[in-house]
């Protein structure tokens, strides 16, 4: 069952509530520095102007686990998201009490209202029932489209939304519902997905869902050479990251694909250093070359090769995490490639769904913002989707108290 989608809401004259994700990051001197999670959330904003309502904004930014911290106000988000729509945003100087009562009284259709930063209050993330009664009493209707949070239950995407029969998921998490279910679901096949990252762990239950639907699994990053240190391989990888504590379950991987026919491929070559650092000496060596005193860093020559060839006649692509410490400028290639490839084939007709904070973060390193079909605002939410675990946040819009 799907929840409403803010289309199918009676919207002239009312004041809407709208949970966003504008958890961006900011410089020294408090500028936006990514403003992609603002722009995502556009199209609902502006839908909602259309329709003649006036709108109010909320979110988080950071962690300032209930204290006022001025580095984590979002008045720089007021500031950008102004210079992004023709409409004139107003800043609270807080997200509850008698002053913001007052400026979401008198905020008119056509106008913006952006909240502070809900986190600089505890009873935000224990989900408190009057901090989200307060919440409520500002709006008509309510309007979730923060997907970067729909794994928490929080008081702003979960306990408000009892106190309002109109309800409805924005268009941005709409799209990333849609387009993660079906990748799973209804997948153009060959489907092939691309895992990275530097550990096994938060992606085991993926893994597993993963390996009962995907035609190929590409394994780069860090997490590889746990798969790499598991039997039947048993690889040496040297001073590698290896999580001891998940061999067994990588194992249990291979022997699971196996069983499914799945085509998993991991690296046969890598960037290798002795130690984690920008200005080290790095060389390139078939994985069985790796020394003691080694540790791989990107995936190699080779392994592009093999990825690239696989990713050539895919028709849908998931690629979550990068494959190498793509920070570095001597261990970015493998990740610039892949993502490369996957702008290539997206132009020929695939579809390709980045998700992961990181693997975004590597396309706009790129430049290559905009060349995939989909890129998830959400890192932990995309995960625990794709894993089928429901999101509370997106459970809460579908019934009404």
């Amino acid at each position: 069952m799907m929840p409403k989608h803010v289309k199918d809401l009676e919207l002239q004259g009312k004041k809407v509530f709208v949970r966003t994700d504008y958890n961006v990051p900011l410089d020294s001197d408090g500028q936006v520095t990514d403003d992609f999670r603002i722009r995502s959330s556009l199209p609902t904003i502006e839908f909602l102007l259309e329709q003649g309502a006036a709108v109010i904004l909320a979110s988080h930014l950071g962690r300032p686990k209930g204290s006022v911290i001025p580095e984590m106000s979002l008045a720089p988000v007021a500031k950008r998201l102004g210079e992004l729509i023709q409409a004139k945003v107003t800043f609270a100087p807080d997200c509850v009490g008698p002053e913001v009562d007052a400026m979401a009284r008198t905020l008119q259709p056509g106008q913006v209202l952006l909240l502070e930063n809900l986190r600089f209050h505890t009873a935000e993330t224990t989900n408190d029932s009057e901090f989200s009664k307060q919440l409520a009493a500002l709006a008509d209707v309510y309007v979730n489209d923060a997907f970067g949070t729909a794994h928490r239950a929080h008081a702003s995407n979960v306990g408000m939304t009892e106190y309002f029969i109109d309800k409805a998921a924005g268009f941005l998490l709409m799209k990333e519902i849609e387009f993660l279910v079906s990748a799973i679901e209804n997948p153009v096949r060959p489907f092939t997905v691309v895992m990275g990252g530097s550990k096994v762990s938060g992606k085991i239950d993926l893994l597993k869902r993963l390996a009962e639907v995907a035609d190929n699994i590409l394994i780069g990053g860090g997490m590889a050479f746990t798969f790499l240190s598991a039997p039947p391989l048993n690889h040496n990888v040297g001073s590698s990251l290896v999580e001891e504590d998940r061999i067994q379950f990588a194992a249990d991987v291979i022997d699971l694909c196996l069983a499914k026919g799945v085509n998993l491929v991991l690296p046969s070559d890598c960037i290798a250093a002795n130690e984690f650092s920008e200005t080290a000496k790095s060389q390139e060596l078939p994985i069985r070359g790796l020394e003691d005193d080694l540790m791989g860093l990107d995936i190699g020559g080779r392994t592009v090769k093999s990825f690239s060839s696989i990713l050539d006649e895919s028709k849908t692509v998931l690629w979550n995490g990068p494959m190498g410490v793509f920070e570095m400028a001597p261990f970015e290639n493998g990740t610039k490639a892949i993502a490369e490839k996957l702008c290539e084939i997206t132009k020929l007709g695939a579809t390709t769904i980045v998700g992961g904070g990181d693997s975004a973060a590597a396309l706009s390193k790129f430049g290559l913002d905009g060349g995939v079909t989909h890129t998830s605002t959400g890192g932990g939410a995309s995960l625990e989707l794709l894993s089928g675990i429901a999101l509370p946040a997106f459970e809460a819009l579908k019934g009404a108290k």
